[in-house]
């Protein structure tokens, strides 16, 4: 780094080098010039130069008194001596801290995924994520799509799993894409649909009564049902995934399942796979805030993320129609 100008801030300030300090250090512990110019592998000129900028710098006074052998710190240098360690310190404390958080052996992670994520996906990502950079600070949120979105670009998230349902706008996000997640309709299992097995279409269940977790369909997984022309009659309003699979169970409606949340389905329900043409899959993407960049962190559990698709069963990553 190069010798910065004698010059002072409007405050009075003194405009210094950090290499002047470096030098200034290195020549109170040798209490030489020689050997401190030894030690930092420059000439004698060279290290004298530094100390007399630095010297101009703090007001032209003397730091080093020069003894017919070596030198000795002056009032003024002795005074000087712990904040230039300060500073010394600080920056080699930087250095560390950046260091970490460039190897992910430090700093934290802030993300937040949908329910449904949380039932497989996130777990398989978090575990390996832990495994790898124990050191780093996590906090996690769950949430609606929307709200997680609204979440990142306010700051307070760095990563975020979302997925396309409910309509919200994602053009502002960097998407990375993680898996195509398509929707089941879980049905008691002596149901007359689940003995006859195979795809079912959302029209034949246009008369059945629905589980959501909203009154209204709109903005929910059951839009597909309104695109098929008929609006569901729901119900029940239940927001939580196993107590859906309780009424369910209990022959008190139908209702839509993700993929991502098949794993944890009970014994005494069938899930029965819905054609593309009906519902499309839902795309699952991690998201993170456009124009800022990624933190080595978030870089890393999205790795982790991707990974973590590998385990998910097969039927939750695609049905044949």
């Amino acid at each position: 780094m190069a010798a910065i100008p004698n010059s002072h801030d409007p405050a009075g300030t003194p405009d210094v080098s950090t290499v002047w300090l470096r030098v200034f250090l290195e020549v109170a512990r040798h209490g030489s010039f020689t050997v401190a110019a030894r030690t930092l592998g420059w000439t004698q000129s060279a290290v004298s130069r530094q100390v007399a900028s630095l010297e101009a710098a703090l007001g032209g006074g003397p730091l080093f008194d020069r003894l017919p052998r070596g030198v000795g710190l002056t009032e003024a240098g002795r005074a000087l001596v712990p904040h230039a360690e300060a500073v010394a310190q600080a920056l080699h404390d930087a250095g560390q801290e950046l260091s970490a958080l460039r190897q992910v052996a430090g700093g934290r992670l802030r993300f937040g995924a949908f329910a449904t994520a949380d039932a497989a996906l996130v777990p398989h990502a978090l575990a390996a994520f832990r495994a790898r950079h124990p050191r780093v600070r996590l906090s996690r949120e769950e949430g609606l799509t929307p709200a997680l979105l609204d979440r990142l670009a306010a700051g307070h998230l760095d990563l975020a799993v979302v997925s396309t349902t409910g309509r919200a706008p994602l053009e502002s996000y960097e998407l990375h894409h993680l898996l195509d997640e398509p929707l089941y309709v879980a049905v008691p299992a002596d149901h007359p649909l689940a003995t006859r097995g195979g795809p079912v279409r959302l029209g034949q269940l246009a008369d059945a009564d629905w589980i959501s977790g909203s009154s209204r369909p709109e903005g929910t997984l059951l839009d597909a049902a309104l695109r098929q022309g008929f609006r569901p009659r729901i119900a029940h309003v239940v927001s939580e995934w196993t107590a859906k699979q309780g009424y369910v169970a209990a022959g008190l409606g139908v209702t839509l399942v993700p993929a991502l949340a098949a794993e944890s389905v009970r014994p005494d329900i069938a899930l029965l796979p819905v054609p593309d043409e009906d519902i499309p899959a839902r795309a699952v993407y991690a998201a993170t805030a456009r124009g800022r960049s990624l933190t080595p962190s978030a870089g890393a559990f999205l790795t982790a993320l991707r990974e973590a698709t590998a385990h998910i069963p097969a039927r939750q990553r695609s049905v044949s129609g």
